[in-house]
């Protein structure tokens, strides 16, 4: 029996909206810099118009990738909440699949703008086997003391011992697959933003904490069917790690030309995931120009493709799936993206140069056989 299971950040999927621009120019819309604006209810007024006008084409976008990705089980990062997910779903999902994903799973975590993990579930397979739900739980609550994980680099980043060690969550789901088990964790890693540290820049100020998300995982992991036998049993992460192993440094220029160079790193928190056969990163079964799943810009002094989105696999259930190679839906980037040779796409009906979008990220997508 096969199982389609994808993963994809949604980028600020909202049911409310943020006012905080008019005092914080880091929150305001570009938009709305161009305009005079009086006072703090007139901002109110533009700024609900722009995210109402908006929000109808981009989630039209979104709803079209995870439609083409076609996935049994979904994994989402930045929802809202559950009454936003119910209504993305039955407002623009139902219009493209119908009866898709009437299961959806999501708790409160830890982010402070309120955005949380979620999972959609369908009631069976594409292939007819039914989709049973078992168990959830949510791992928000844990902190460095609690897993003995504080370190000498948390305090140097301004870390506390008894702070939560997920920015987000690990929602952790038992499910069935025709009957047989598969446990899910679904995750949303600390973000690289923020001003740079300690001479680092601000991707590897705040590795610490993103080292720390993924011990907890492998922890919890461990815990739960013992650390020998873990890497034997039928499970898989997925989610935004916000971090990479390797990315694509972009220059040159649309009219003439882009390159593409790729650039290894030192030093990734997926490695603590990946490292003594725990699990397998199945995107670089991918060519290495092919696992991007994000494009990253300032303007043309700072473009780099890289993958921030995961699935990686039990090595058993890697093992069992040897040939699974996840597709990447890029469709639904914007125009601006640079493509590699060989890569490029038809678009979505209404993508727009930077954006109406269906995401900054790219939703990841493999076939599995549950044996």
């Amino acid at each position: 029996m096969s199982l389609r299971l994808a993963t994809f950040n949604v980028e600020n999927l909202m049911n409310r909206f943020d006012f905080t621009g008019f005092r914080n120019a880091l929150n305001q819309d570009r938009v709305l810099s161009l305009y005079q604006i009086r006072d703090e209810a007139e901002y109110r007024q533009f700024e609900a118009a722009r995210m109402i006008a908006h929000t109808d084409d981009a989630r039209q976008l979104t709803a079209l990738a995870i439609a083409a990705a076609r996935a049994d089980i979904i994994c989402l990062q930045e929802v809202d909440n559950i009454e936003a997910l119910r209504a993305f779903e039955y407002g623009y999902l139902f219009k493209m699949i119908g009866h898709g994903y009437r299961d959806k799973y999501t708790t409160p975590g830890n982010d402070g703008r309120g955005i949380d993990v979620a999972v959609m579930v369908r009631a069976e397979t594409l292939h007819g086997q039914p989709i049973e739900f078992v168990r959830m739980q949510s791992h928000a609550h844990l902190s460095y003391d609690d897993l003995g994980l504080y370190t000498a680099e948390l305090a140097e980043v301004g870390e506390k011992p008894h702070e939560r060690i997920f920015r987000r969550d690990c929602l952790e789901l038992d499910l069935k697959i025709g009957g047989k088990p598969f446990t899910l964790y679904s995750v949303h890693f600390k973000s690289m933003g923020g001003p740079p540290r300690n001479g680092k820049d601000s991707r590897l100020s705040t590795m610490p904490i993103r080292i720390a998300e993924a011990a907890a995982v492998r922890r919890i992991i461990e815990d739960r069917f013992g650390a020998e036998h873990a890497p034997d049993k039928r499970w898989a992460i997925c989610g935004d790690l916000n971090d990479y192993r390797e990315r694509i440094l972009i220059s040159g220029d649309m009219h003439e030309r882009y390159d593409f160079a790729p650039v290894t790193e030192e030093i990734s928190s997926v490695d603590v995931l990946t490292a003594g056969d725990f699990c397998e990163n199945v995107v670089e079964r991918r060519p290495l120009l092919d696992r991007w799943t994000l494009y990253h810009t300032r303007g043309p002094a700072e473009r780099h493709l890289c993958q921030l989105d995961y699935i990686l696999l039990s090595r058993a259930l890697a093992r069992s799936n040897g040939t699974a190679v996840p597709e990447i839906i890029r469709n639904g980037q914007p125009v601006r993206t640079p493509f590699p040779p060989g890569q490029e796409v038809s678009y979505f009906p209404r993508v727009g140069w930077d954006r109406p979008k269906a995401s900054d990220h790219c939703p990841v997508v493999v076939e599995l056989d549950i044996t």
